[in-house]
């Protein structure tokens, strides 16, 4: 089920997660949203709103720059009609969650696989990798006090449809309750979410991100 109203504490955990797991600078309170600085070449920096309320449009309305993010717990629907055209809608994101231990059926890995861990910045790592030490999947878990934020979860096109990342949600989880952790979130790409609801996650808002985008 869909949350209408994001509580202001889910998201900053949120961000503090994706800023931890990047070692980007925390987020920083912007009127009722959030700002991060990224510095990155395509992503200077992102505002992070739970709803779509006046800051957000007076927001968007100030700035011209390319490359400044702004996201939203919104329908894109709901966003069209109050933005400048300037503003170009990106792929649709989905906040989900889940509460329960995730649903895993016959998850297991093949003696052509082996995992790696890392651990910085209350983020956990993990990697499975070939035995030649060729990167196959991979994901990150953050904990942020009672939250598991789930983050980068990928597998490398050669290496899809034969489980791997049911296996590192797998791994992923068991650090999560391993620290008596067990509300999870993560943000879904289109594609993921299909994957994601099969273990079990529920959607939990909308997210969408708009941006000016650069020129030649």
């Amino acid at each position: 089920m869909i949350k209408k109203n994001i509580p202001r504490s889910i998201l900053e955990k949120w961000l503090t997660v994706w800023s931890l797991s990047r070692k980007l600078p925390l987020p920083e309170r912007y009127k009722s949203g959030f700002k991060v600085e990224v510095g990155y070449p395509n992503q200077k920096r992102r505002f992070v709103f739970a709803e779509l309320n006046n800051d957000f449009l007076e927001l968007s309305k100030s700035i011209d720059e390319p490359g400044i993010f702004l996201k939203v717990c919104s329908s894109p629907d709901e966003l069209k009609n109050q933005i400048h055209p300037k503003w170009i809608i990106q792929p649709q994101g989905y906040m989900m969650s889940c509460f329960h231990q995730m649903d895993f059926r016959d998850c297991t890995l093949s003696d052509n696989y082996k995992l790696e861990f890392e651990h910085y910045n209350a983020t956990y790592l993990v990697r499975i990798v070939t035995k030649q030490g060729e990167l196959a999947s991979t994901g990150h878990v953050v904990l942020v006090d009672d939250v598991a934020i789930y983050d980068r979860i990928s597998t490398e096109p050669n290496h899809k449809r034969i489980g791997l990342a049911s296996f590192l949600m797998k791994e992923l989880e068991k650090i999560a309750l391993a620290n008596n952790v067990y509300h999870n979130f993560l943000v879904a790409t289109e594609e993921g979410k299909a994957f994601y609801e099969s273990l079990g996650w529920e959607m939990y808002s909308l997210y969408t991100s708009v941006v000016i985008p650069e020129y030649e």
